[in-house]
């Protein structure tokens, strides 16, 4: 069936969404453009994996966060793979000609979006599966690669349709595939950069805001500290409301808005409507900017504080020094004790990691902890209480871990003492799990299996015509 042919064939006993999506999917998967995009996107993952196993630095980094960072470029390349999918699926009809042969069939126009819809997001699968086989050599047998499948499975699942229904409503308001594929790619890239700042720009309330309205940073954060820091779903589940409310967003306005006035022309009064809409957008973002810096701008313009007093708490740990490998972990345990006779203020306890090498790389105390603070509401005199502390050995080298209390200030013009522990003296000698070539054929298979695919489905394509059919 060609497009001028139309979706329901008078007579046909098939709904029409399950017509335009046989078809579609026929020429996304049959003409190559999925396989294509497949190959490239199976490409990047052999590279990444092949130089995750063979760099003498990177090598050493957990097999958790090998599997995090392959699942991350995962979902990201198949988001990609999604919004430009969608964003030629009604853009391109117009520009070949084609659309108004859909129009003419006496059907509802939603079952004509259902049905591209369907066909635009079903390369997702098959990137989670070509995922899959790279994330399993990276994690080396570790625990983490059932929950990094499954959380990627149900992340993914939500986000790569979503993207490839607002890739669908820029195609929607685009008479020209150009101009549909280059606002999606603005819109990939503008969404993606926000992830990509340095760790001191995505601190504060205005950086913070701003990761965890963003869908694309705000499942790699949840992903980050569920597999990487081996966090729990209760503490950082409100970081996946955003990924949820934009899926939810897109289809409302994709379903109910554009499938019922989906025309052979992009509306022209869609230029003054996204003026106005990215004048109201701007506002919007100021206007949380604003409320996001004034309680920066609170801290700093504050008083100076008046000197604390020093409490009678101590702290005690139960390890003084320890010599493991990379990818080990180190447990011990803290104890701290009001020594004095009257009830403590709420108490933090907080574990902080150096390196004893001046030359050495500054450690990210989040990468080496799943918990880096412990708190207590008080301490009544003469009790005691325990914290447990788990710390995985990243990088090879000599570092100090120790641990600091703070007693809470009395008033918000106070300050308090914080009283340190006796550190932990951990050195840590290279160990390298991953053998380059045992990860090569991986690297290299992966593309390989899907350029076979190609070239078979091309010979059948070749086969077809020569016997005189149609595609």
């Amino acid at each position: 069936m060609n497009r001028e042919q139309g979706a329901a064939p008078a007579g046909s006993g098939s709904p029409t969404w399950w017509i335009v999506f046989t078809k579609e999917l026929h020429e996304l998967w049959i003409g190559g453009r999925a396989l294509t995009l497949l190959l490239i996107y199976s490409l990047l993952l052999g590279i990444q994996t092949y130089v995750l196993a063979s760099n003498s630095e990177l090598s050493l980094i957990p097999p958790n966060e090998m599997v995090y960072e392959t699942l991350k470029g995962a979902i990201a390349v198949g988001i990609f793979i999604s919004l430009i999918i969608g964003a030629d699926m009604i853009s391109g009809e117009r520009e070949r000609a084609t659309l108004e042969g859909l129009l003419l069939t006496p059907t509802n126009r939603r079952q004509i979006i259902l049905g591209k819809f369907l066909a635009a997001a079903s390369p997702w699968p098959a990137a989670l599966a070509i995922a899959i086989p790279y994330m399993t050599v990276l994690g080396q047998g570790d625990a983490v690669l059932r929950p990094a499948i499954l959380w990627g499975a149900l992340i993914g699942t939500v986000l790569a349709p979503a993207f490839t229904a607002l890739g669908m409503l820029i195609s929607y308001w685009c008479n020209t595939n150009k101009t549909s594929l280059f606002i999606s790619l603005g819109v990939y890239i503008l969404m993606l950069l926000p992830a990509q700042l340095p760790g001191r720009a995505q601190t504060g309330a205005a950086g913070s805001l701003l990761q965890q309205v963003n869908p694309m940073a705000s499942h790699a954060h949840y992903l980050s500290k569920v597999l990487v820091n081996n966090r729990t779903f209760d503490e950082f589940w409100g970081w996946l409301v955003a990924p949820a409310a934009f899926a939810v967003l897109v289809f409302v306005l994709l379903f109910l808005y554009a499938g019922p006035g989906m025309s052979l022309e992009a509306s022209k009064a869609f230029a003054l409507r996204l003026g106005r809409a990215r004048a109201q957008v701007a506002a919007l973002l100021v206007g949380l900017l604003a409320l996001g810096a004034m309680p920066l701008l609170a801290q700093q313009t504050g008083g100076a504080q008046a000197s604390g007093q020093t409490l009678p708490l101590t702290i005690d740990i139960d390890l003084g020094y320890k010599t493991v490998k990379t990818t080990d972990h180190v447990l011990f345990n803290t104890v701290v004790t009001n020594t004095g006779t009257e009830a403590s203020p709420p108490l933090s306890v907080a574990m902080n990691i150096i390196n004893l090498n001046a030359k050495g790389d500054v450690v990210d105390p989040e990468d080496w902890s799943p918990q880096r603070t412990q708190y207590m509401e008080q301490l009544g005199p003469g009790q005691t209480a325990t914290q447990s502390w788990r710390v995985n050995a990243i990088l090879d080298g000599d570092y100090m871990v120790y641990i600091v209390l703070l007693p809470a200030p009395s008033g918000p013009e106070a300050t308090s003492h914080p009283v340190s522990s006796s550190g932990v003296h951990l050195t840590v000698t290279p160990f390298t799990k991953l053998n380059p070539r045992g990860v090569l054929p991986y690297a290299i298979g992966g593309p390989l299996l899907v350029l076979v695919g190609i070239v078979l489905i091309y010979r059948m394509r070749r086969r077809r015509i020569d016997m005189g059919g149609s595609e």
